[in-house]
């Protein structure tokens, strides 16, 4: 799942739990329950993640790692104003200490002063796979409020498989052209076994690029790196600003060192507790909801496409599945150097990029009426190409691999088999009659992984830690609100603060009620009032 774009929509994604060509979890209402089907599944699954709490880790370090706690880092100039690098080692298993390293970039921005320090601040913008060190140097280390980086440290570490540490690399550019073109609505038997075929090859060349890392790219993992950069550099305890995803990681941290997780904000909430295909279900159910918030908006527009004033918002909804459905027959010219045109596939990509931020609707309009009147599809391609970070010159960031690397290992696959996923088609397209029959199809990805899943779902308790802030955005696309919602009541000392509006996550996104609650509870330690609201 993708649950992508914190903050302003810089470049380094938040994606979510089950990557694929798409991005993706609502109860399945209506399906059978015979032993062996999805919904049976989903039930046994809801009851066994009920039972499941994640453990701490024993507070006393085992020797076996103080090598890696003691490592001293060797700051140097990153090429970036104001900011350091440095590379830490952190074990590939942490099991195994001995089998061997991962190298993780780190890069940090020093407290600007004046004021007491208050430690570090490590910030990531979720994905899996976006880049923290690209999102602390392109926004969170010059546009978090200054009174917080003036009493912070600014750090960012790139979890293990991402960008700058030991990046997974599945296909190169051409390749990935092809497969971000991948039809995820099949017609028939032969375009079923195409995109089968995408998911398999996909997955082999991840395989074959990183067999031992890929069996260690876990989320816990990825949290007990982050303890190993606390001792590092210096801090009794952990401050974090996580978003999407990063609220996983962040919580993981939280139930896995509770006495050590001190001051930590999870902007747009995962619940930890659902399998991938419910995960994913809910996820379509969140961009059907911005969806209809955009047709709102949409229809009072002058340029609105999709229909005028009066139009409902399902009316705008099917006119936006049939113009998909006219691309998926014929797509239109894009003028793009390398001769791709506008597919249905790459338009409903385009037009789930510019759910997360509606400051991305007008952009939206602009290119749908381009698409739909002059056929003339560039304007979709260009936010299809920012979902997936495709640069002018052909290439990708590694943000689809390490998301697919990340999540096929933290959950079972939502679906082991085309029937499968055909059989839960109703639920996915009552969920969202627009984006349902592909974001289903897109859960596919995971069943083709050379690496089996070392996690499942679980809950998160964090017993004994401090307020953990989490906040959730009412039509939030990528992490519904009920997702805030069950981590808050999760969490032990969770504290729910709640954003009435639109777009991925909150903090730094216009409102001063929410700003305000985040900065106080960083800055003072006082944490807003469970249940608080902000607009």
């Amino acid at each position: 799942m993708d649950t992508r774009r914190t903050h302003r929509r810089t470049r380094t994604g938040t994606t979510l739990l089950a990557a694929a060509l798409l991005a993706t979890a609502c109860s399945a209402g209506g399906a059978s329950t015979s032993a062996g089907s999805p919904a049976a599944e989903e039930a046994a699954g809801a009851t066994k993640a009920a039972q499941m709490t994640l453990a701490a880790l024993p507070e006393s370090t085992p020797s076996s790692l103080a090598p890696y706690y003691g490592q001293k880092l060797s700051w140097r100039d990153c090429g970036v104003p104001g900011f350091q690098c440095a590379t830490m080692k952190a074990p590939l298993d942490y099991a195994k200490p001995a089998d061997g390293d991962v190298r993780l970039a780190v890069a940090r921005k020093k407290a600007t002063g004046p004021g007491k320090r208050l430690g570090s601040l490590l910030v990531n913008p979720g994905g899996p796979g976006g880049s923290a060190i690209g999102y602390l140097q392109q926004y969170a280390g010059i546009g978090y409020p200054a009174e917080v980086r003036a009493q912070y440290d600014m750090v960012a570490v790139d979890p293990r498989g991402v960008a700058r540490s030991e990046p997974v690399e599945c296909l190169d550019g051409r390749k990935m052209d092809a497969y971000t073109q991948t039809d995820v609505t099949p017609d028939d038997a032969g375009e079923t076994d195409r995109l089968v075929d995408a998911y398999k090859g996909f997955a082999e060349g991840c395989g074959a690029d990183a067999p031992k890392l890929l069996r260690h790219v876990s989320t816990v993992e990825a949290a007990r790196d982050m303890d190993v950069l606390r001792a590092v550099l210096g801090d009794e305890k952990l401050s974090y600003v996580g978003a999407s995803y990063g609220t996983f990681l962040g919580a993981t941290y939280a139930g896995l060192f509770p006495d050590r997780a001190g001051r930590l904000v999870l902007d747009g909430a995962m619940d930890p507790s659902l399998s991938a295909r419910r995960l994913n279900l809910e996820q379509t159910a969140g961009f059907e909801t911005a969806f209809q918030s955009f047709a709102k908006d949409c229809v009072q527009q002058a340029d609105c496409p999709l229909g005028g004033k009066g139009t409902s918002p399902d009316q705008v909804g099917k006119n936006l599945k049939a113009f998909f459905d006219d691309l998926d027959a014929k797509p239109v010219p894009t003028g793009d150097a390398d001769g791709r045109k506008l597919t249905e596939s790459l338009a409903t990509t385009g037009v789930i990029a510019a759910m997360y931020d509606e400051g991305a609707w007008q952009q939206l309009r602009e290119s749908l009426s381009a698409a739909m009147k002059r056929h003339d599809g560039a304007g979709l391609l260009v936010l299809s190409d920012s979902y997936y970070e495709r640069e002018a010159d052909g290439s990708y960031s590694n943000l689809m691999s390490a998301n697919a690397a990340v999540n096929c290992l933290d959950l079972p696959a939502a679906f082991s088999s085309p029937d499968q996923v055909r059989e839960a088609l109703p639920d996915f397209e009552k969920a969202s009659p627009v984006f349902g029959e592909g974001l289903a199809w897109s859960s596919l990805n995971c069943a083709y992984w050379p690496v089996q899943p070392s996690g499942e779902p679980h809950r998160i308790e964090a017993a004994g830690a401090t307020p953990i802030v989490v906040v959730g955005t009412t039509r939030d696309p990528a992490t519904p609100y009920r997702w805030a919602q069950a981590l808050a009541d999760q969490l032990s000392s969770g504290r729910l603060l709640t954003y009435e509006g639109d777009g991925h996550t909150a903090y730094g996104r216009g409102s001063t009620c929410i700003d305000s609650a985040i900065n106080t509870y960083l800055l003072r330690g006082t944490p807003p009032a469970n249940d608080t609201r902000c607009s």
